[in-house]
């Protein structure tokens, strides 16, 4: 059995890492010539189970029924465009595990076309970052059982401890990463507006000494506490951030869906809200509310 990979980026590079790691022989396709350059370049990857195409046809021909491909790219345009392109050319028999964070009611529509092929589909949902694709996945997984369950020992070497759950129908997977996402997005904010504070009080607080504190014992200890250190660790100050939070769209669905199913998801909905007013700087419903406050109350509005 051959593991193939299709987009060997941050993620990508680091699964395969973890694959190899495993004595399975890896194929990986990536369109950027740059990228074969730099993996070829690692001794990790100088092994005669690695190979790595930049040409379509070559990486293709090479897999079989019995292999297993990941889709390692964005969702959106990009995972449509490949799953059609698989769709035509993979054999029957052939697994597909789509790990790009993909609509969930999407990939329900692309199962029904995979299975007339005799293609097994699943959508994964992953998380633990590049460093848990390199040295132990958290993974959901959503699909066909009895096809999971000849997966499964495999999945199961490239996870964490305990960090591999079969989710149940195709769909499952991508809809539990959805609502981890949005999960996330309220955790994060929390943490942030908790140093803003802090920021912006009359005390000279150690950031990094803050975080390393209330992640040795107090009951907001977390991976993301680990990671703020690291963070304050390399700039104290944060100086050469700029402080915009781009949203990749899986909390947009997440709150879509809970308005769907009436489920109240006001933090959730709120860390969306300020990860959007994060990309603009001068909004022109700020000048609205500066304005009125102005007017109504003699507030002061700042003024170029």
């Amino acid at each position: 059995m051959k593991i193939a990979l299709i987009g060997l980026g941050k993620m990508g590079s680091k699964l395969a890492g973890n694959i190899l790691d495993n004595e399975y022989q890896v194929i990986g396709y990536d369109i950027l010539p740059q990228v074969k350059r730099q993996l070829l370049n690692e001794k990790e990857f100088q092994t005669k189970n690695f190979e790595l195409f930049t040409e379509w046809k070559p990486f293709i021909q090479r897999i079989k029924p019995e292999d297993i491909v990941f889709i390692l790219i964005p969702h959106g345009h990009e995972t449509e465009k490949m799953l059609h392109i698989l769709l035509k050319a993979l054999p029957k028999g052939a697994t597909v595990l789509e790990c790009g964070n993909s609509y969930y009611k999407d990939i329900k529509e692309w199962d029904k076309k995979f299975k007339k092929a005799g293609i097994n589909l699943f959508d994964v949902g992953t998380s633990g970052g590049v460093s848990g694709a390199r040295d132990g996945l958290c993974a959901m997984v959503g699909g066909d059982l009895d096809a999971f369950q000849r997966i499964e020992p495999f999945l199961a070497k490239l996870c964490c401890q305990d960090g591999l759950l079969y989710t149940g129908e195709i769909g499952s997977g991508h809809y539990l990463k959805m609502v981890h996402n949005g999960i996330e997005y309220g955790m994060m904010q929390a943490i942030a507006e908790g140093f803003e504070v802090l920021n912006e009080s009359s005390y000279q607080f150690d950031y990094k000494e803050v975080a390393r504190l209330w992640n040795n014992g107090s009951v907001i200890r977390s991976w993301l506490m680990e990671l703020v250190e690291e963070s304050f660790r390399k700039d104290p100050e944060l100086t050469s951030i700029i402080g915009k939070m781009n949203a990749s769209g899986e909390a947009q669905w997440f709150v879509e869906e809970a308005m769907d199913l009436k489920v109240p998801v006001p933090v959730t909905a709120l860390s969306l809200m300020m990860r959007n007013r994060s990309l603009q700087e001068n909004t022109f419903s700020g000048k609205v509310v500066a304005a009125l406050r102005s007017e109504f109350g003699g507030h002061r509005a700042e003024r170029k």
